[in-house]
């Protein structure tokens, strides 16, 4: 991928809001890496520069800390540098920005376990220089408490440096929509999506409390610096809003336009929104190259309403494109763009045999093709392309199922303890009886035992046996690999091992496949589908040279969350009505995850629901730009390897 803006080394640098200006539409500096990670390395460079300046000068060096996944990695590059380069933190003093409210600070899910697992206890910092949001102060208490906080700040000389990370509903710490620019450390009912957002680290909504203790927006804007991370595409809509919009209390965020020494740090999803992104053409002259050409007749066709073929010159030069007809006229950039988008539609998505596949997504030989889809949890295959794995089944391929991870932790502790109490009727057992107790008796914020764990990835075992049986597949088909970075029985998990890569390995090199189906959807930089990814391209890497692999391809699917962009799509498979049904009831097969399915997110609708409105917008979306009609589309991208 390309680096929208590629910073000089350490240098994120700030630049005073009145003179910065890198488009019209920003108001805020910002700069985007091609991924978190070493935009995470920049931002820990930039904190340890600062903190060994604040040494250098025998003063304390304050920092306002975040929690949330956006700052991991800042923190683990910030232990590695104590760790490997000497980095002392001996005279930092930290601050962090808020707490749940009730929260005991031996609860998993505190900001106090998040820090201390995360920074404080790998590192030289002494414990009386650490602040962090007591969660267990009485409600006759808090108006005292957040005053004393606010002291503690001020007796330190104020923030040197704030760490953000932003929501979705715009809040800075827990400064949720409504918040006044004047707010100090107070108490505050947290938002319906924020909580909706945190409910899958709870195993759900219901278990989130309902308030929090923040500092407010005036505490944060006295940090002589900020910098704001932003990571993944469900950041996107707000990053836009919080730098192009007008400063608003709707978006707390926004006030942040008026900070002096600010600056947003991003990866290319979170950016992918702001004007100069996703519509340069608005903003400068482009270089129009054959990808931003097609992303640029898609959004004209949108903001026109008509088809490809039927744009006209007068569209073009109204919508700040002129300059690509000096290139070309608009008939020829039709007709070609017309063309690309018609060839990525095949009901063959292993490839049409004895066909010319000149113009075709997928090659015709082998006619018979080894295919593995693999599955980060154990429901993604029909969720994501039920219609694409049946089609490549009834048309006599080598299909094979490969589910990454178990899945336990998506099983709620009901569903667990009915199919325990089952057992039970059926054939009493000490182990049975003893899943029962540990159920009965577990605590709000206890992870579950081995065998609970066990039980729940078993429920998720044979209710993807039922699916892919229901899509026609041998049980020798179905591969469980059970990833050991997602077995901690939590929902943070342990990061990508040389286990984990060794598994994916082993299973490429036993089926040798000409296909590979992956998820490419990375919302959530730092969830299981990313990881999976991760473990899956680094797999492939490591087996580049092996004879197989020259004929291998790999194609990503997304979710039940977002959709390929048109412009983006290489292979989109139609579906007809009957398949659009068949995909629905694999999916129904997968019962532990109806209804009451514990990670919905702000979308009330169920999977299957979800996933047939994706794939019958993207067919409308092909319609409206003058391709034919049809019931619903899964979407892919091919992903290019060097070798």
């Amino acid at each position: 991928m390309k680096t929208i803006v590629k910073p000089n080394k350490i240098d994120i640098g700030h630049t005073p809001a009145g003179q910065f200006e890198e488009t019209r539409y920003e108001k805020i500096h910002n700069v985007i890496f091609d991924d978190s990670k070493e935009a995470s390395i920049q931002v820990a460079a930039e904190m340890a520069a600062l903190i060994r300046k604040k040494q250098d000068q025998g003063k304390k060096c304050v920092l306002g800390l975040a929690t949330g996944s956006s700052p991991i990695r800042v923190y683990e590059e910030l232990v590695r540098m104590h760790k490997e380069e000497g980095l002392s933190f001996k005279n930092v003093v930290t601050f962090n920005l808020d707490e749940y409210l009730p929260m005991e600070r031996s609860n998993i899910q505190s900001y106090y376990y998040f820090m201390h697992e995360h920074l404080f206890d790998h590192v030289d910092i002494p414990a009386a220089q650490v602040h962090i949001p007591d969660g267990t102060v009485s409600q006759e208490e808090t108006v005292d408490y957040c005053l004393s906080y606010e002291k503690k700040i001020k007796e330190h000389g104020g923030l040197d440096f704030q760490l953000l990370g932003i929501g979705r509903t715009g809040h800075i710490g827990f400064n949720e929509p409504g918040s006044h620019i004047n707010s100090g450390t107070r108490v505050i009912t947290l938002d319906h999506i924020t909580r909706v957002d945190a409910a899958p680290a709870f195993l759900g909504i219901d278990n989130v409390p309902r308030k929090a203790i923040t500092m407010g927006i005036a505490t944060v804007s006295k940090a002589k610096r900020i910098v704001l991370l932003g990571w993944g595409q469900n950041k996107a809509e707000i990053i836009k809003k919080t730098i192009e919009g007008e400063i608003s209390p709707q978006v707390p965020a926004t006030y942040l336009q008026e900070h002096k020494n600010c600056t947003f740090v991003l990866d290319t999803a979170a950016g992918s929104e702001l004007t100069r992104n996703k519509t340069p053409w608005l903003v400068e002259s482009c270089e129009w190259t054959e990808e931003l050409t097609a992303k640029a007749i898609v959004w004209l066709c949108s903001i026109t309403g008509k088809t490809i073929l039927s744009l006209t010159d007068k569209d073009y030069n109204d919508n700040g494109m002129a300059d690509l007809l000096v290139l070309e006229d608009s008939y020829d950039l039709n007709i070609k763009m017309f063309n690309r988008l018609q060839h990525t539609i095949t009901g063959w998505p292993g490839g049409k045999p004895n066909a010319d596949d000149t113009h075709r997504p997928e090659r015709a030989q082998p006619k018979k093709k080894r295919v593995i889809i693999f599955s980060p949890h154990p429901d993604d295959d029909v969720i994501s392309m039920g219609g694409t794995f049946d089609r490549l089944v009834e048309q006599g391929h080598e299909v094979h199922v490969a589910y990454q991870t178990s899945g336990n932790i998506a099983v709620s502790d009901m569903d667990a303890r009915k199919h325990a109490e089952i057992a039970m009727e059926l054939q009493p057992s000490e182990t049975a009886q003893k899943i029962i107790n540990d159920l009965s008796s577990k605590q709000e914020s206890h992870v579950d035992s081995p065998r609970v764990r066990k039980l729940k990835g078993s429920i998720r075992r044979s209710e993807s046996y039922a699916a892919t049986r229901y899509m026609g597949l041998n049980d020798s088909n179905v591969h469980f690999l059970d990833l050991p970075f997602y077995e901690t029985g939590t929902i943070k998990k342990k990061n990508l091992s040389e286990d984990d890569i060794m598994i994916m390995m082993d299973i490429i090199l036993q089926i040798k496949p000409h296909q590979i189906y992956a998820a490419g959807d990375l919302a959530d930089p730092h969830g299981t589908h990313k990881v999976c990814l991760d473990a899956v391209l680094e797999a492939l890497e490591r087996l580049g040279k092996e004879d197989f692999m020259k004929e291998c391809w790999l194609w990503l699917y997304r979710g039940a969350w977002h959709e390929w962009e048109i412009n983006e799509i290489e292979m989109a498979v139609p579906m007809s009505p009957s398949q659009v049904l068949k995909k629905r009831h694999a999916i129904f097969c997968h019962q532990s995850q109806k209804d009451g399915v514990m990670f919905q997110g702000d979308d009330a609708r169920e999977f299957w629901m979800r996933a047939e409105e994706r794939n019958r917008d993207t067919a409308n979306k092909y319609k409206a730009l003058g391709m034919a009609s049809y019931s619903a589309m899964e979407a892919f991208v091919r992903h290019k390897f060097d070798h």
